[in-house]
C-alpha cells in the first residue's frame, strides 16, 4: 500500500493491534446497530440519526484502514540500552540554559506524545538530536524561536 515505514516500539504496535481489534469486532457492530434502528425509524431521507451513523461508519472505515496501513508498514525499533548516539527508541536528557533537565523517548510519528515525553524522530527536536552524541549541543527552531540544548545521557 505505501512504501512509507511505519516506526513503533513493541508497545506502539501492541496498542495499534488491539485498537484495530476493538474497532473490526465492537465498534463496527455498535454502528452497524445505530444504523438499523435509524432505519427502522422510517424516512432516512431527514433523518439526523441515520446520518449522524453513517458519519461515524466513515471515520470509523477510514480510521481501520489507516491502522491496517501502520501495522502492515511497521518497523519495530527496540530501546538498545546504552547506545553512543541517538537513535531511535533512545530516551535521551537534553538541558537548554538556564532550565531543569528533560528527558524524551525518540519514537515514530504514529506514537509521538510530548506530553508524555515521547517525541518524535520527524519532529524539529527528534531531526537535530538524531545522531548526537553526550556533550553535543543541538539546535532545532520552534514557532517560538531558535532553541539550543546539550545531550547530558542517552540510554
Amino acid at each position: 500500500m505505501t512504501d512509507r515505514k511505519t516506526f513503533l516500539t513493541p508497545e506502539g504496535y501492541r496498542k495499534l493491534e488491539e485498537e484495530l481489534e476493538y474497532l473490526t469486532t465492537v465498534r463496527r457492530s455498535e454502528i452497524a446497530k445505530i444504523i438499523h434502528e435509524a432505519k427502522m425509524d422510517g424516512d432516512v431521507m431527514e433523518n439526523a440519526g441515520y446520518d449522524e451513523a453513517r458519519r461515524q461508519q466513515a471515520f470509523l472505515e477510514g480510521r481501520i484502514m489507516t491502522l491496517q496501513a501502520m501495522i502492515e508498514s511497521a518497523e519495530l525499533i527496540q530501546a538498545n540500552g546504552k547506545a553512543d548516539a541517538v537513535c531511535l527508541g533512545s530516551r535521551v536528557t537534553v538541558r537548554e540554559d538556564g532550565y531543569s533537565p528533560e528527558t524524551y523517548t525518540i519514537v515514530g510519528s504514529a506514537e509521538a506524545d510530548p506530553t508524555s515525553g515521547r517525541i518524535s524522530n520527524a519532529s524539529p527536536m527528534g531531526k537535530a538530536l538524531m545522531d548526537h552524541r553526550v556533550g553535543d549541543r543541538v539546535s532545532f527552531s520552534t514557532p517560538g524561536g531558535a532553541v539550543d540544548v546539550e545531550i547530558v545521557t542517552i540510554e
